[in-house]
């Protein structure tokens, strides 16, 4: 480890220049910080899927901030570095644990439709629109939520001003990251979309061409717009000239006149921006194994899902099973979970959401006997009824799962304190809805396509539907996971609906399993969501295990990658744990501040 350590020491001395100077990181490959999947020692801990962002937050850790502190400090450097997944155009959930009261705090800074929005936003002559047309477009666009969930978070825990905090995230905007290959990747996959907003493609295709892997990427407009936000505060986004230009982008989208895609306006007013609030709210908490599960209620599906698919999963001893077997149960209890959050999760503000039933092991031990271990079950199933749970019963008829996008962005964070933060952002799809506000440096969000455009199945009722001011459904799922009260890790994962399943895979495989963290995030995934086919990453489509699965009646289909996690574990030595992907999106930025002994 000696090398990997003192790897970690430079980047904590690099993260400390960026706070205490202001300045970012060298451009260059030389200058760009290492990424390390796994670090262990004292002071705190940061995981992303970004090294610059890593080394903002652990720079504030160094400098006495706590958690909350190095978490909003992250999120805005991966503003910047991760553009495509996150920013001040999207919105996200926080989940916060207060070491002092020992207790779990959450933030749904969830965006919402425009108060004019109805059930048929997304239909034209009683049809659904094209999803692409939903994607690229104003119509999509929910009012972001990032900015006021950093001052919510910061107002209610935070030990350091927003406007110290941005500063590291502006330089690095103003003075450029490096590019690597998945940015470029991410760029090319979107360079059609790009291409029709001229000040998109001004932003992102520099000279009209793709960024080149190792060049030096700057966006002066976003370090603009952090000095602005850092100078007047958060509600600068929601009042004035900048939630100005917002509006003007959505309701009429800055589209190239050459352009030939069809990009529908959207409705969002300044009256919309300027009612938005986030949401204080308990977290979801479940009892597993001895240990204390915590996560995001609704608008969020991520805590009631992976919720009540760990119930569902209390009753069978997966540390005895044979690897075949343990991926079967964990295949339906996944199926199951999704059928039942599909007919009952939506936005509580709206809809009535039956969380506690839904948590219930009542409930979970009545959907579980639905599992044979010989013998796969078939999707889409129908729910059963949390409110009146009977063995092995469902009700009313199966739907489908609707389509939701996979690309998003997590961090964790732990302080010397013992203060743990689970946070997850995003501007939905990769590269949002393609719109920059121009002259502002940011993408905005496609959130509304979460909602579902119809109702998932005829005479089916859909609690996703949209709505004024709803809030879409999400299944972002940042999880804390509490022992005796304190806390034992922290975990999350971009991924869409994939994140319930990668959460709950990496879960149950390092505490079931005993996977070290770091191998749990790294272990390939499978992901059912009552869909007829279970998504496999290639380890396991190549793996002999398929074949088991298969002789079960188990469908395959493969992805190529699902999610990218991040999670700090608290170790019994009392030193922190920092794990991140080893490869997927080119692998993660594990680091903590004082690096000590192995991981």
């Amino acid at each position: 480890m000696r090398g990997p350590a003192a790897r970690q020491l430079a980047l904590v001395a690099l993260a400390g220049a960026l706070v205490s100077t202001g300045a970012a990181a060298p451009p260059g490959t030389a200058g760009t910080p290492a990424k390390v999947p796994v670090a262990a020692g004292h002071g705190g801990a940061v995981s992303s899927v970004d090294p610059d962002a890593s080394a903002v937050g652990i720079a504030v850790l160094r400098e006495g901030g706590n958690a909350v502190d190095a978490a909003v400090a992250t999120a805005a450097a991966l503003g910047v570095t991760e553009p495509y997944s996150a920013g001040i155009g999207g919105g996200g959930y926080f989940v916060y644990y207060d070491a002092r009261t020992r207790r779990v705090h959450t933030v749904d800074g969830r965006e919402t439709a425009p108060t004019t929005a109805g059930e048929t936003l997304f239909q034209e002559n009683g049809q659904p629109i094209p999803f692409a047309e939903g994607q690229t477009s104003g119509l999509g666009v929910g009012v972001p939520g990032t900015p006021a969930t950093w001052k919510s978070a910061l107002d209610a825990w935070g030990t350091r001003p927003l406007s110290r905090l941005l500063k590291p995230a502006e330089k690095l905007a103003r003075d450029g990251f490096t590019v690597d290959a998945t940015f470029r990747a991410q760029t090319e996959q979107n360079e059609a979309r790009f291409r029709d907003f001229p000040a998109t493609a001004g932003l992102f295709l520099p000279g009209g061409r793709l960024p080149v892997v190792g060049s030096t990427f700057k966006n002066p407009d976003l370090a603009d717009t952090y000095a602005e936000l850092a100078r007047k505060g958060t509600g600068a986004l929601y009042r004035g000239p900048l939630a100005e230009d917002i509006v003007r982008a959505v309701r009429t989208p800055p589209v190239d006149p050459a352009a030939t895609r069809k990009v529908r306006p959207g409705d969002l007013t300044a009256a919309d921006l300027r009612a938005y609030a986030t949401k204080r709210q308990d977290p979801t908490r479940i009892r597993y194994r001895g240990l204390d599960v915590y996560s995001m209620a609704p608008s969020s599906s991520g805590g009631t899902t992976v919720g009540e698919a760990l119930n569902i999963l209390e009753r069978s001893d997966l540390s005895r099973l044979s690897e075949a077997q343990y991926l079967h149960r964990f295949i339906e209890s996944s199926r199951i979970s999704f059928a039942d959050r599909g007919r009952w999760v939506g936005d509580p503000a709206a809809v009535d959401v039956p969380t506690r039933e839904l948590l219930s092991q009542r409930f979970a031990d009545a959907r579980a006997c639905l599992i044979d271990p010989g013998r796969a079950l078939t999707s889409p199933l129908a729910p059963g009824d949390p409110r009146s749970p009977a063995p092995c019963a469902t009700t009313g008829r199966a739907a489908p799962t609707t389509y939701e996008g996979e690309n998003t962005t997590h961090l964790t964070v732990a302080d010397r304190w013992g203060n743990v933060v689970s946070y997850t952002l995003t501007i939905e799809s990769t590269g949002g809805s393609a719109i920059t506000v121009p002259g502002r440096g940011f993408l905005l969000n496609n959130e509304l396509t979460d909602f579902s455009f119809a109702p998932a199945a005829p005479g089916v009722p859909d609690p996703n539907l949209p709505g004024p001011g709803k809030r879409p459904r999400s299944s972002m799922s940042p999880t804390i996971v509490l022992e005796d009260g304190r806390p034992l890790l922290a975990v999350g994962s971009p991924g869409g609906a994939t994140i319930i399943t990668t959460v709950l895979q990496i879960l149950t495989g390092h505490l079931d399993r005993g996977l070290p963290l770091v191998d749990a995030i790294a272990a390939p995934r499978a992901s059912q969501r009552n869909q007829t086919t279970t998504e496999l990453e290639p380890g396991l489509w190549n793996s002999p295990l398929r074949a088991e699965l298969e002789a079960l009646g188990q469908g395959f289909r493969q992805n190529p990658e699902i999610g990218a996690a991040t999670g700090v574990q608290r170790l019994p030595d009392g030193r922190w744990l920092a794990a991140a992907e080893t490869s997927r999106r080119g692998g993660g930025a594990a680091m903590v501040v004082r690096p000590h002994g192995k991981p």
